[in-house]
């Protein structure tokens, strides 16, 4: 199978895990399209009665042509489950994401949330986190001044741009720097010299979060348990 079967075949898997009546988180990116697509079809043959909340505008846009019921993060007071991808997943359950430029609302929505279940293919599972570069979401004020900063401290970074060669921008106008920084031996160490550092908004580093992993892999979905 091809990375985007696996992809599928951890999205179905993931749904078994959903329940008539949850609020239900929905991530971002190219795993979470064969996700909805999969609640839609409970949602349509099964008559599962759930309400969907949105970490981007291209989930939420497909949610609704299938016919899940939307709100928005503020309309609730609590999110039963969230199923989301992931850009690298550690031996100790800790993760990057932000591939996408949505880590700060799907930060907001997987800890709003009372569970966390990440769906991947193989490919993303590693021992230390590292080789995917680590974003981080910066307000265009002074953002140069949080590049020289970062820089002095050799974490590497480089920022986004799109095909034009343009800065991309986030969902909420800021700027998307990636931090080159190789193996991180001490994630929660990098995570809190980031949380202080003033121009950065949020950062993709998604620690002691998760629940459950649904991994696609040639012989089917395996899930493996945070102990969370």
């Amino acid at each position: 199978m091809d990375q985007s079967a696996l992809k599928k075949v951890a999205a179905e898997r993931a749904v078994d895990f959903v329940e008539d009546g949850m609020t239900l988180g929905l991530g971002t990116g190219s795993t979470v399209f064969f996700l909805v697509e999969a609640i839609a079809r409970r949602v349509r043959e099964e008559h599962l009665h759930i309400t969907g909340v949105s970490t981007s505008s291209r989930t939420e846009t497909q949610a609704k042509e299938l016919g899940i019921p939307m709100i928005g993060i503020d309309d609730t007071d609590h999110i039963d489950l969230t199923i989301d991808g992931a850009d690298e997943i550690d031996r100790h359950f800790q993760g990057i994401k932000g591939g996408g430029a949505a880590h700060t609302l799907e930060k907001m929505v997987a800890t709003t949330s009372a569970q966390n279940i990440w769906i991947v293919d193989s490919s993303k599972l590693v021992d230390t986190l590292g080789a995917f570069p680590l974003p981080t979401e910066v307000i265009p004020f002074g953002h140069t001044q949080v590049e020289r900063r970062l820089a002095a401290e050799g974490l590497n970074p480089v920022w986004r741009r799109n095909d034009a060669g343009e800065l991309v921008t986030t969902h909420n106008g800021n700027y998307v720097l990636d931090l080159h920084v190789g193996k991180i031996a001490h994630p929660h160490l990098l995570a809190q010299f980031l949380d202080a550092q003033t121009g950065i908004l949020e950062h993709g580093l998604f620690l002691d979060i998760v629940n459950k992993v649904v991994v696609g892999t040639e012989s089917g979905a395996e899930v493996l348990n945070a102990g969370r």
